[in-house]
Parts: structure tokens; C-alpha cells; sequence
């Protein structure tokens, strides 16, 4: 009886190491992906570098006509299994390009929203060009109560999902874009086009193009629409420094360009001046901006872009802060600086091509 016990015991020790190795063998870029997921910030950032194919070459040959599309998607090809459900609320941004004083091309942006945690994501794919983009986790389901850890743990496996949930970014060719919310769109889809979303889009720019004429073009070859209809266009700049605003309005996809070496974005349509607000403060931000470029002669230091961004976040109507971050993206030396929640006791560098 011992002797068969022992045999058992040998046999099912040899089937669980036989399993480990294959779960080993089969998800050995997801617990690489996980194992660098660090905490940067207690308000909630977090820094992650993602190891491994995400499929996004395949998304895009069959794109998505809603997030539930995106969501069986990720599940499916990232997650293992692991269902994922989106959630999209309203948000209030400002954005804008200038100079530093060494003539580098800066992308600067806040990210004002409800509580947001954020993740600052390296991807390195193998067909597209190196990128950092900064992820907004509530999109993915965490939250205040709810928030990953450092390392690898069973919560953590949503953040695999972030791939497909940037918000702005910037890639190795210089080119940077960022999403705004604005309060109405106008489009018409194609049926012969494959349709991506507000996010899939930015990752579309962030992996395929080098320039901002580049991820106009590559725009224009998809249908759009906004998770949980909430509308948004987009700032798009890059290390030349040409930068346009592209919104979707009168059944096309628009091009805003400026006149001015500088250009700012806020949460308004700008397409042929018609300047449709949400009726907050989308105006006073986006004045109080282009006062201080104007003032600079369009040269701002990082002190004094760090101060222009934590200056212009917004407020809501309860007083309650609703800066969730802010990023400078440096276009020409690819480096940049990232901070949570108006902390300016925390500014983290960062470099795309270290």
C-alpha cells in the first residue's frame, strides 16, 4: 500500500510540475509583462512594459463596431479567458505644442476626469514603431477601491488588456497624440472600412505612423466610433513640429491646422471656427494657454510648463480636483515627464529609447 501511495504521490507530482512548465512555457510574456508592472505614484500610477505580441495586426484586419467587439477581443487574445469590461465616463482635457528653450518640439497634456488611476505603458511591437502611452485603468475596471498591486498577482491580469487603452502617447518617430473630449461629432461610416474605436485609434498612430501627414492618412482609412458616446478628437504633433487637431465633423474626418508655431486643444469642435463648447471651462483654459505661449514668445522651460498644466486642470463644481495626470512628451529627444494629481513632489522622467 505505501509503495502505491509513493507511485501516486510521484505520478501526480509529475503531472502538476508537466502543467507548470506548459503555463510557464505558455504564458512566459504575460508574467514578464506583469512582473514590471510597478507603482509610481500612491495616488495610483503605475509604470509597465509589455513583453510580447498583443495582436493589434490582427485587430486591426477585423477592427470593432463596439466595445463589446473590443472587449471579447482582448479577452480572447490577451487575457486568457479573463472577461474584461470597459467603462467609460466624461472627461475634461487641455493639450497643447510648443518649445522648450532648447527648440525642442514639446507635446504637453492634462488628463481631467473623475478618480482615474493610470498607467504609463512601454510597448515595442514587432511589426510598428516603438511608443510610451499613458493608459487610464478606470477605462479597464480598477478604481479607488479596487487598484493593482506591484508584480505579478491574479488582480493584475486586467492591465494586460492596456495595449488597446491609451489615451495620448508618443512613439520613436516623434510623433505624439492625445484624446479630448468634445461635445458633439458628425460622422458617416464607411461599410467598406474596418472601424476602430477612440483608443484603437490612438494605438493605430502610435504603432504604424512617422509623421503627423502619416496618422492622418492612416486615420483615414477606418471608421470611428466613441466608447460609450463620448465624443472626442484629437491632437496630433510631431518632431518637425506640424501639429493639427483632427475632429470628425459634417460626415468626414476634419483637419485643423494653425497658423501659429504653437497650437492648443481643449474640449471644444475648432473645426471651421465653430467652436461648440461643452459650456464649462473648455474657453478660459484654452485662452489662459495661449496667453502664456504668446507671452513666452513660444518658449517654455519644464518648470514652467509643469506650472502652466497644474494651472489649468480643472476643478469641478464641488471643488473636488479632477487632474488625474499630466504628461510632457519632449518630441525631439524622446524623453518626457509624467505626474499624478497636480504633484509636483513627484514628476517622474522617463525615456523612449533607453
Amino acid at each position: 500500500m505505501k509503495k502505491k501511495l509513493k507511485i501516486c504521490l510521484i505520478i501526480t507530482l509529475s503531472l502538476l510540475a508537466f502543467v507548470m512548465i506548459i503555463l510557464f512555457v505558455l504564458f512566459i510574456n504575460e508574467l514578464k509583462t506583469l512582473k514590471s508592472l510597478k507603482q509610481v505614484d500612491d495616488y495610483g500610477m503605475y509604470c509597465m512594459t509589455y513583453h510580447g505580441d498583443y495582436g493589434f495586426d490582427d485587430f486591426l484586419e477585423q477592427g470593432a463596431t463596439s466595445d463589446k467587439d473590443i472587449e471579447e477581443f482582448v479577452t480572447k487574445r490577451l487575457l486568457k479567458g479573463i472577461p474584461i469590461k470597459f467603462n467609460v465616463t466624461d472627461s475634461g482635457c487641455t493639450a497643447f505644442v510648443t518649445k522648450n528653450e532648447n527648440g525642442d518640439i514639446i507635446f504637453a497634456r492634462n488628463f481631467d476626469f473623475i478618480y482615474a488611476p493610470s498607467l504609463q505603458l512601454y510597448t515595442d511591437p514587432l511589426n510598428g514603431y516603438k511608443s510610451v502611452s499613458t493608459v487610464n485603468l478606470s477605462f479597464a475596471g480598477y478604481s479607488e477601491d479596487n487598484l493593482p498591486t506591484d508584480g505579478i498577482s491574479f488582480n493584475n491580469f486586467l492591465t494586460l488588456a492596456a495595449p488597446y487603452l491609451p489615451f495620448d502617447g508618443m512613439n520613436e518617430k516623434g510623433v505624439a497624440i492625445a484624446l479630448l473630449a468634445v461635445p458633439e461629432v458628425q460622422i458617416r461610416n464607411d461599410e467598406n472600412k474596418v472601424t476602430l474605436n477612440t483608443t484603437t485609434a490612438i494605438r493605430l498612430v502610435l504603432d504604424k505612423a512617422s509623421t503627423v501627414d502619416e496618422a492622418i492618412s492612416l486615420l483615414k482609412n477606418y471608421n470611428i466610433y466613441f466608447s460609450g458616446d463620448i465624443y472626442c478628437h484629437y491632437l496630433i504633433a510631431d518632431s518637425t513640429g506640424k501639429s493639427v487637431i483632427v475632429e470628425y465633423y459634417d460626415n468626414d474626418l476634419q483637419v485643423v491646422e494653425t497658423d501659429k508655431e504653437y497650437q492648443v486643444a481643449s474640449n471644444f469642435v475648432a473645426y471651421n471656427d465653430l467652436n461648440i463648447g461643452e459650456g464649462y471651462t473648455e474657453f478660459d483654459r484654452y485662452d489662459k494657454v495661449i496667453n502664456k505661449l504668446e507671452d513666452s514668445n513660444n518658449s517654455l522651460n519644464m518648470n514652467d510648463t509643469i506650472d502652466l498644466l497644474n494651472d489649468v486642470g480643472v476643478y469641478g463644481g464641488d471643488g473636488i480636483d479632477k487632474l488625474q495626470w499630466s504628461v510632457i512628451y519632449d518630441l525631439t529627444d524622446m524623453s518626457g515627464k509624467i505626474w499624478a494629481h497636480r504633484n509636483e513632489n513627484n514628476v517622474i522622467g522617463f525615456e523612449l529609447l533607453k
